[in-house]
Order: structure tokens, then sequence, then C-alpha cells
């Protein structure tokens, strides 16, 4: 039964190709932030269930504390949530967090929605994985299980993958080019 679920689950989650939808979001009360500000940057998108749950609290701590790998790789994190803005900055002073939470929150969960990560029934977002390329285009997406931190790794790898892919295309260009 299980399987079945996770098969029904992955089966909505946006997958590699799909442009990512474009969105405007509470950062705090009264500034937002949208996806569309990181034109021709690498972005992660990691959405979660809230942010005062065990799990949710040590992935975004993890998350914090590898920002600089992140980073390095020439991507932004952003985190979403069906928690409002005050609860994000709550969250964030006390995890001292150095990246931005979006509220999802009203219309609620529209944006997880649109991404396929919105859990109905229980009203919050699931625990998914978004690695999206400069040009707007999911790279790689994972729907983890609700209660188990999915970790880095998965990011770190598409992350490095993106790199090759890259590589690649310059070499086979400049081969092209100077041939």
């Amino acid at each position: 039964m299980a399987e079945k679920r996770e098969e029904r689950d992955m089966a909505r989650i946006l997958a590699p190709g799909a442009i990512a939808p474009d969105f405007r979001l509470n950062v705090t009360p009264d500034q937002t932030l949208s996806l569309s500000e990181f034109a021709g940057h690498r972005v992660i998108i990691t959405f979660y269930p809230a942010d005062w749950s065990p799990v949710c609290g040590d992935q975004m701590t993890l998350y914090n504390q590898i920002l600089p790998e992140f980073r390095k790789h020439g991507a932004e994190l952003l985190g979403i949530s069906v928690d409002g803005a005050w609860c994000h900055q709550a969250f964030a002073r006390d995890r001292k967090l150095h990246f931005a939470l979006l509220a999802d929150f009203e219309p609620k969960g529209a944006i997880a929605k649109a991404y396929g990560v919105y859990r109905t029934g229980v009203g919050v977002a699931e625990r998914a994985l978004f690695v999206i390329d400069e040009k707007g285009a999911i790279f790689w997406s994972y729907l983890s299980p609700m209660a188990v931190n999915p970790g880095a790794d998965g990011i770190l790898n598409a992350l490095e993958q993106m790199g090759k892919v890259e590589k690649d295309h310059v070499d086979s260009k400049s081969t092209v080019d100077g041939a």
C-alpha cells in the first residue's frame, strides 16, 4: 500500500524538464520574494510541512550548515511551507537560518499545489526538493516521506550534475565552433 502511495505521489510532483511555476510569497510580513527575481541563477526550493516540527527543524538546520556548499555551486536556497511570515521569522531567528523562508499561507498551499506537493486533508506541504536551473526549468525533483529528513546528498548530486552538463555543453560548442 505504501509503495502505491509513493508511486502516486511521485507521479504528481513536477518532474525534471518542467518549467518551475513562478510565485511571489511573503518572506516577512511586509516583504515579498519571487522566483523570477532569481532568473539566471540556480535555485534550490525545499518544501516542508511546518517550521517547528523536529524533522523540519533538523532539515533546515542541516541546509543552513551547508549553505556555503550550495552557494559554491551558484545556487540560492528557498524554504517554503504553509506557515505564516511571523512564524517563519521566529523560526529563522531561533535556528539562526541564513536563507529565505517563504509563506505559502494565503491562499493556503497554492504554490505547493502548483508544484504538486500539497497534502490535501492534512493542509501542509509535502517534504519535497527541487533544483531549478538558470533558465527556470526543474533539473531535479524529489519527494521524501513526510517523517524522513531527505538530507542534502540528492541536492548536491544534482548541482554537480548540472555543472557537468554545462561543461559538456560548452566543450561540445567549442568543438563545433573550432572545427
